[in-house]
């Protein structure tokens, strides 16, 4: 199982001692490679975006219309905090965002 997010978010912390995990998986310094980032974004498309996040509120309109699936990546990449956080990764392949439970 891995956790991606970021090591400073309350969340994410939760999820990985919920999960008895030993490392978060920094998305700011280690950013998702090419061929996960497809798969994250085929599953969850732009519900993957944190609309509520500051770094969100901080952008300009112009950004905040990217709506298709390389606009989304390209905006993770420039601003992995928009991430909705935690990823989870599980032994088993399947994926889930935003949930801290075990």
């Amino acid at each position: 199982m891995r956790i991606y997010g970021l090591k400073n978010c309350d969340k994410c912390r939760k999820a990985k001692q919920n999960y008895g995990l030993n490392e978060i998986i920094d998305v700011r310094e280690s950013p998702l490679d090419d061929t996960f980032m497809e798969q994250v974004i085929a599953q969850f498309g732009d519900s993957l975006i944190n609309r509520s996040s500051t770094t969100w509120r901080g952008l300009s309109d112009d950004q905040r219309a990217q709506d298709r699936a390389q606009d989304i990546v390209s905006l993770l990449r420039a601003y992995p905090a928009l991430m909705k956080r935690p990823l989870i990764q599980h032994d088993d392949g399947s994926l889930t965002v935003g949930q801290i439970g075990a």
